[in-house]
């Protein structure tokens, strides 16, 4: 499957200015903010839930905790994947019951990965809330799961891939939507 690039969405200032404005968001919907968790779901969504965190503390002066989640075993595509998936584990540095949780993404496509990533929470107890941060949104749920924190909405098709590069994995920030030939 070939892709060529078909649009330059976000470049790495116009990918801080959304951060940012996804932080200020957070920051006026969540509270109290001691009680917030950001999760980020692997791969992409680890750094983008850093970030946001540093964002808060810079704009509010209070650090939200930070953590991961390996939704490998929750996917409802395991057996199509792989007979023996490569598991990286889920780091939450607190208890989550009672916690309000943010997940934290990328991209929002289908709403299958956001629903894995509530599952492997709900695993480790009872937040009061979970709510869903998604860099990209581009439509096309399969779900009925809907962010909550949005950087940018991009409207694509099934032929179209969105593509997401962070300086932490990457090495450069950016977002290109591709065609998929």
């Amino acid at each position: 499957m070939e892709t060529e690039v078909k649009a330059q969405i976000l470049d790495g200032p116009s990918m801080n200015r959304a951060l940012a404005r996804m932080a200020h968001e957070m920051i006026e919907q969540l509270e109290p903010l001691d009680q917030v968790v950001l999760v980020g779901i692997r791969r992409r969504g680890i750094p983008i839930a850093a970030r946001l965190a540093d964002l808060i503390e810079r704009y509010e002066g209070t650090r939200v905790e930070v953590g991961e989640v390996d939704i490998a075993m929750y996917r409802d595509d395991l057996t199509e994947i792989s007979d023996a998936p490569s598991v990286s584990g889920t780091k939450i540095p607190c208890c989550v019951t009672g916690r309000i949780i943010v997940l934290v993404d990328d991209v929002l496509f289908t709403g299958r990965t956001a629903r894995a990533a509530m599952e492997a929470v709900m695993d480790l107890g009872r937040p009061s809330a979970i709510r869903l941060a998604a860099l990209i949104d581009r439509g096309h749920r399969e779900l009925p799961i809907r962010p909550d924190f949005v950087g940018k909405n991009i409207p694509t098709s099934h032929m179209e891939r969105v593509g997401v590069k962070v300086t932490e994995v990457d090495g450069e920030d950016n977002v290109a939507l591709y065609s998929i030939s």
